[in-house]
């Protein structure tokens, strides 16, 4: 199959990039954002940035009737797939492939369960250092999708058209074990910097900060066991590397919903290390605290 039509839900730091990338190698009409009108509004009257350039996007509300699309890139934070999955609907068809970009171990199993499992190609966004303030993208590397399946076609599809928009992948046969190795690098890293209140740069040297990191990320290894995963000390070492790409002054998607008053995904990272801990019978210490201490300074939001 030839890739076309994209559609992208959500325009958070990830909507934003690879919307961007995409804008700039194809033909507007074949590029569309959802979103409903107050959005699209906003987005038109203030404008969307990435590093510094406005985003000439073409946005359609979720009601208006289209053509399906080809691919169909989710984006949205987890509090927000329930009402996107409503949302694509129109855009949904025999043939589309699915992408979900959110964190997590979750997304694709819940969006298969309403579109079905064979439209979805699992995929994990990393490598980014991008950081979203309001309207504005910054970042010095772009990272990369990895993907892969059981559908070489699609696969394959996927592959080509990245190729043509000049978005760096890498097919990975083993998506599971992808997905739970940047759910590692998540839990540790994004979780670590915000209740430092730091950025990169503060987990990319010795020190408090990197020790409790490392002992999130041993926790999802232990638990990665009793699914049948069994990450090693080769995939803690790995994302390491990858954290180590990234630029020190640039922080994670947490980092930034703390700095800016927002309630984060912490259910997704810690949440769910605590409650597989519970089923598996694995100690989660660090992940108790790390949950207790974001807990915390959110509920401080609803004081003052």
């Amino acid at each position: 199959m030839v890739i076309k039509n994209i559609s992208i839900i959500g325009l958070g730091a990830l909507g934003i990039l690879f919307g961007n990338q995409l804008a700039k190698k194809m033909p507007r009409a074949d590029l569309r954002i959802i979103a409903d009108q107050d959005r699209i509004q906003r987005y038109k009257e203030d404008g969307v940035f990435c590093n510094g350039e406005r985003c000439d996007f073409n946005y359609v509300r979720p009601e208006e009737a289209c053509e399906p699309a080809d691919l169909l890139i989710i984006a949205v934070k987890f509090n927000g797939l329930d009402a996107a999955i409503q949302a694509v609907k129109q855009h949904v068809g025999e043939k589309t492939i699915i992408l979900s970009l959110l964190n997590g171990i979750t997304s694709e199993d819940i969006i298969g369960e309403t579109y079905g499992m064979d439209k979805i190609i699992y995929s994990v966004a990393q490598g980014m250092d991008a950081v979203k303030v309001e309207n504005q993208l910054t970042y010095d590397h772009m990272g990369m999708i990895c993907f892969g399946g059981n559908e070489s076609e699609k696969v394959n599809s996927l592959a080509e058209f990245f190729e043509q928009v000049e978005i760096p992948y890498e097919v990975d046969p083993n998506m599971l074990r992808r997905l739970w190795g940047k759910f590692m690098l998540n839990v540790g890293v994004n979780q670590t910097v915000a209740v430092f209140e730091s950025n990169y740069g503060e987990v990319q040297l010795e020190g408090p900060a990197r020790t409790m990191m490392i002992s999130a990320m041993r926790e999802v290894m232990a638990l990665s066991e009793k699914v049948e995963v069994r990450l090693t000390e080769e995939d803690l070492d790995y994302w390491l590397r990858v954290l180590g790409t990234l630029s020190p002054d640039g922080k994670p998607s947490m980092a930034q919903d703390v700095e800016a008053r927002r309630f984060s995904e912490v259910e997704l990272f810690s949440g769910t290390v605590v409650k597989l801990g519970k089923k598996y019978d694995i100690p989660t210490p660090v992940n108790r605290e790390l949950y207790h201490r974001i807990k915390s300074i959110e509920n401080q939001y609803t004081i003052a």
